[in-house]
């Protein structure tokens, strides 16, 4: 059985797509966004987080790893991820609990048996299930079987994507879905690199496809300070959606829930002293995709 790493999956959705939704969340991104705000799901493997807050430096874990990936450094618990194989034995003898995990593997059958308990509220609400990440379509084979699977109960399917996909494995993947919840970052690729470690003719590219096919996609603009939050920005990913014959886009405003997160995983995370926004701070910048004839929302 085709089984995917799998760090969530969330019931009673209501921001992944349509109507009420179970969200699963699969590890493994190219893209490195600056502002993520699920740095967990970035790497691909079982990934080890650390919350210093509950450790009683014990060393219990230091003592316990077969792979010598864990040190104490100035009393302070360090992991590294290139030796950690996610055998688990440290979060099984963290006693205080100050370890976790992300990533389990699962089969396609038992994340079905968990996306049907639902299937009455995806009737009444028009909702159904939504492939997230990380990027969903970085575990092809999986995905495509989960579709497949889900499909036989007649549910609503789509996937949160950065478009990031080699581009025969989206051609065969996108036209499986039901929608594309497809992230636009940036019009500018050097811009895009600087916020994502990416460039972004290949994402363009791929969204160019899907309209062209008339694929069900909804663009959708996280709006980040400092990266893509002026009028300029606006007016050029405006322009590009015009060119392309993109006629609606949502707008996601920055937050930042994952911050407690990059503590966790011992990374800085560089957006910390952002304050978040609302819809109402970004009503200019909704304006430029009004006045330019497309539906923009939040």
């Amino acid at each position: 059985m085709v089984k995917g790493n799998i760090f969530n999956i969330q019931k009673f959705s209501i921001h992944d797509g349509p109507g009420i939704r179970t969200t699963v969340f699969l590890k493994g991104c190219p893209l490195q966004c600056l502002w993520c705000s699920n740095p967990e799901s970035q790497l691909e493997k079982v990934q080890i987080l650390y919350d210093e807050q509950k450790c009683v430096h014990c060393l219990n874990c230091v003592n316990s790893c077969p792979q010598k990936a864990i040190e104490n450094k100035n009393n302070h618990i360090h992991i590294h991820f290139n030796k950690c194989v996610g055998c688990l034995q440290c979060v099984h003898n963290c006693y205080q609990q100050a370890l976790s995990h992300e990533g389990e593997y699962k089969d396609v059958d038992e994340v079905v048996r968990v996306c049907l308990q639902d299937q009455d509220f995806y009737e009444e609400s028009d909702g159904g299930v939504t492939i997230s990440g990380g990027e969903g379509m970085s575990q092809p084979v999986f995905v495509k079987a989960l579709i497949t699977e889900l499909k036989k109960h007649n549910i609503h399917v789509a996937i949160e994507t950065t478009g990031y996909i080699q581009s025969d494995i989206f051609q065969e993947l996108a036209p499986l879905f039901d929608l594309l919840l497809f992230d636009v970052k940036h019009y500018d690729s050097e811009k895009h690199f600087q916020g994502t470690a990416v460039h972004n003719k290949l994402i363009l590219s791929n969204l160019k496809w899907a309209i062209q096919n008339q694929i069900n996609v909804l663009p959708r603009i996280p709006v980040i300070p400092d990266f893509n939050d002026s009028l300029t920005d606006a007016e050029g990913i405006a322009n590009l959606f015009l060119n392309m014959g993109i006629q609606k886009v949502q707008l996601l405003p920055f937050h930042q829930f994952g911050e407690r997160k990059y503590e966790m995983l011992n990374r800085d995370y560089l957006y910390k002293n952002k304050k978040a926004f609302h819809p109402e701070d970004l009503e200019d910048y909704q304006k430029v995709f009004l006045e330019k004839g497309i539906h923009c929302y939040f």
